[in-house]
């Protein structure tokens, strides 16, 4: 198993990756996943031994940051809390701090607000591995865990489909992206003035493999039809909450229920990134149903997060 790192030092976007990028990081998520029994004789156990890596989260989270913790430490690295008040720009600008930090650490993963800052922050330290995980536009780590999950389930993912339905958001994007990457059909359904932004839209023919293709929806029972799985979020993200009672208003026709599911293929999976407003966006029974694999895919957050940190981060690691 090689971990060779990708083109790109950082990862703040899907699209850092080539499609052979993406690839390899969900069979070395495999592989982690089956060794992490082994514990401390695990092949990785030892792949960021003497490497730090900062975490600077200036939105509130508990799977990205369990999983990037306990990433850390299981890859035998160094785990540096950061404070974001004193690291995002309020006390100096956010190029400078990233100039300090990269004489200190070897990589750091951010989860903020702008798409902007870590793209600054990459720029401004070179030497330094930079990690979105999560800000308004893009949620890459999650779309990993996502698409680990879905070849788990399937095995062969070329020429399914997989049906968004929901805000047009930082989760959405970045599904789009791995999905087409990977051959997978990607229907998006939103209500008006709540589709995928038009620049993930025009990204879409570029990155598409395997003849896979991006189509747009307001109508759920459309979208739905005929879908392998049905993904939905929270309808009000982190920041949104002001529009919370308008919002709910909106989106009520697009609630993800067994009326809406019965649409899809028999089997179909349904897919929440979580956390999860149960009778929201999704009901009850879907949420607890045989069908849900949204704890399959907050788990896999652990596995490709320790084989992005891998590949970003170690050196080649043999494999039995």
């Amino acid at each position: 198993m090689s971990t060779a790192a990708p083109a790109r030092k950082d990862f703040l976007s899907v699209l850092d990756f080539q499609a052979t990028d993406l690839e390899r990081c969900l069979e070395i998520a495999g592989h982690v996943k089956a060794d992490r029994s082994l514990g401390r004789q695990a092949p990785t156990a030892d792949a960021l031994e003497g490497r730090h890596v900062a975490m600077l989260f200036e939105k509130a989270s508990l799977r990205t940051r369990s999983t990037f913790e306990i990433a850390i430490v299981e890859l035998g690295g160094n785990v540096v809390s950061l404070q974001p008040d004193a690291a995002l720009g309020k006390r100096e600008p956010v190029t400078d701090v990233a100039r300090n930090l990269e004489r200190w650490v070897d990589g750091i993963v951010i989860r903020t607000f702008s798409q902007k800052v870590l793209e600054e922050f990459a720029a401004a330290a070179p030497r330094l591995r930079v990690i979105n995980a999560l800000s308004d536009d893009q949620h890459p780590c999650q779309a990993l865990a996502d698409m680990l999950t879905l070849r788990e389930q399937w095995g062969a993912v070329q020429g399914r489909t997989v049906t968004y339905v929901g805000d047009g958001n930082n989760v959405a994007v970045s599904l789009v992206h791995a999905s087409l990457m990977l051959g997978i059909n990607i229907h998006v359904v939103s209500p008006e003035g709540y589709h995928l932004p038009a620049w993930a839209v025009q990204q879409a023919a570029s990155i598409s493999r395997h003849g896979a293709r991006l189509r747009l929806f307001t109508d759920a029972q459309d979208g739905v039809a005929g879908a392998d799985a049905v993904y939905t979020d929270t309808w009000t993200s982190m920041g949104q909450e002001a529009e919370a009672i308008i919002r709910r208003s909106v989106f009520a026709p697009y609630q993800v229920n067994q009326a809406l599911m019965a649409l899809a293929k028999p089997g179909a999976l349904f897919m929440h990134c979580l956390p999860a407003h149960r009778g929201e966006e999704v009901t009850e029974d879907v949420f607890e149903s045989p069908a849900s694999v949204v704890f399959d895919q907050a788990e896999n957050r652990l596995h490709v997060q320790k084989a992005l940190l891998s590949m970003l981060l170690a050196g080649p690691v043999k494999h039995p």
